[in-house]
């Protein structure tokens, strides 16, 4: 199943010529490229799961500025996998034109944008579709064709966004860990819209610093990036899963507030549309840094966050009600050296999910990246249960030009 439909691949492709058409020799060219292992110490519990992976990733960025300050981005991506013929996939993640004026900045094409404060959940980050074949924390992205017209004034900014096309969440294929027991078909995606991924979505955001506060206010009406998943079978009469998208109005507010070594932290909001009930749902904490810690050079960071979902057992995320913390630690040396260690618990139950991630470049080019997550005591009834055997390692190592 293609990433990116071909219609909109091709309006970019010619929207992108006639932009580089103009170009004498002002350009940069700069990303990375990398291999990728993962192994899976516990067997698989379904059917078809592989117990390691390895694979091979690029990501090239073009980018050119225009004298008036304007500029053009191209951020291409690819991926091919050994394990999950879902994570072989190509999108592009970034193809934006800026058009940068006094009043105002414009961007046309496809972007990335980040909403949120908080380290664990991003609870109120809507404008991109998570792309979950990638990786199961739901930090990467996938491109969204908008436009974006921005102002900054005095009293703040103001953000309105206008989504034309609607991007399907990937999913862990039958191949792949860290997925359920039914695996999802996206070939069978409903919509509660007639008019499918073409329905028009639209938001806002304002944002504003006052004094060590920085508030962020937004709004959102159309398409859920969550879908429900509705429980069905295939022609062979294997469990599967049917995402379906509904129409949904979402106000959220994300804020963070910085005191010396603290810094203060929070995002919530409120949902219509998606289920027979509204729920609101929010996140905070805080996270305080000690610098030189033993007498030297690092920092260690402390994190402690709570995230809850009214919606309770009937929430479609893991984080309903929950405790995390964590420690940050960065060496502050040449190879730029950090380590995260957190962990999150069901305040519910006695499930807990446990992760590291950490990084160290080598040279000027290379960058090295490690991550473990495992999952502790999940009862039958919890939301992970049955990724309960998928305690995964991972090593990264990519080179940047």
């Amino acid at each position: 199943m293609p990433v990116f439909p071909s219609a909109v691949l091709r309006f970019l492709i010619t929207l992108g010529f006639f932009i580089t058409a103009s170009f004498s020799h002002a350009h940069e060219f700069s990303g990375f490229v990398g291999g990728e292992a993962r192994l899976f110490p516990n067997s698989a519990l379904h059917l078809g799961q592989k117990d390691d992976s390895i694979s091979f990733v690029a990501q090239p960025e073009y980018y050119h500025e225009f004298e008036s300050g304007s500029s053009f981005t191209f951020v291409p991506f690819y991926r091919f996998d050994s394990a999950d013929r879902e994570r072989t996939h190509f999108d592009i993640r970034e193809f934006t034109f800026l058009w940068l004026k006094e009043d105002f900045e414009l961007r046309l094409g496809v972007r990335k944008v980040f909403w949120g404060t908080t380290e664990i959940l991003h609870l109120v980050d809507i404008i991109n579709q998570t792309d979950l074949a990638e990786n199961v924390d739901a930090e990467d992205k996938l491109g969204q064709p908008m436009a974006n017209i921005s102002f900054s004034r005095d009293w703040g900014t103001f953000d309105l966004y206008w989504l034309p096309y609607f991007r399907e969440r990937t999913f862990v294929g039958t191949g792949g860990r860290l997925r359920g027991s039914a695996v999802v078909d996206e070939d069978r995606t409903q919509y509660e819209s007639a008019a499918e991924e073409w329905h028009s979505d639209w938001a806002f955001r304002y944002s504003h610093f006052f004094g060590d506060w920085d508030v962020g206010l937004a709004q959102f009406v159309g398409t859920s990036r969550e879908p429900t998943l509705l429980s069905d079978t295939d022609p062979e009469g294997n469990a599967i899963k049917i995402p379906r998208y509904e129409q949904i109005l979402q106000t959220s507010l994300d804020l963070s507030f910085v005191s010396g070594e603290w810094l203060w932290k929070g995002e919530a909001l409120y949902r219509t549309g998606q289920g027979n009930d509204d729920y609101f749902a929010w996140t905070g904490g805080f996270e305080y840094t000690f610098t030189r810690v033993w007498n030297s050079q690092m920092d260690l960071g402390v994190i402690g966050e709570w995230m809850f979902d009214t919606r309770e057992d009937e929430a479609t995320t893991a984080f309903e009600n929950d405790l995390a913390g964590g420690i940050r630690l960065a060496l502050n040396d040449s190879a730029s050296t950090e380590a995260l260690f957190g962990w999150v618990q069901d305040l519910n139950s006695s499930a807990r999910f446990l992760f590291l991630e950490a990084s160290r470049r080598f040279g000027d080019h290379l960058l090295l990246t490690a991550e473990l997550r495992t999952f502790l005591n999940q009862p039958a009834d919890d939301f992970l249960f049955d990724q309960r055997a998928d305690e995964i390692m991972q090593i990264e190592l990519a080179y940047y030009f």
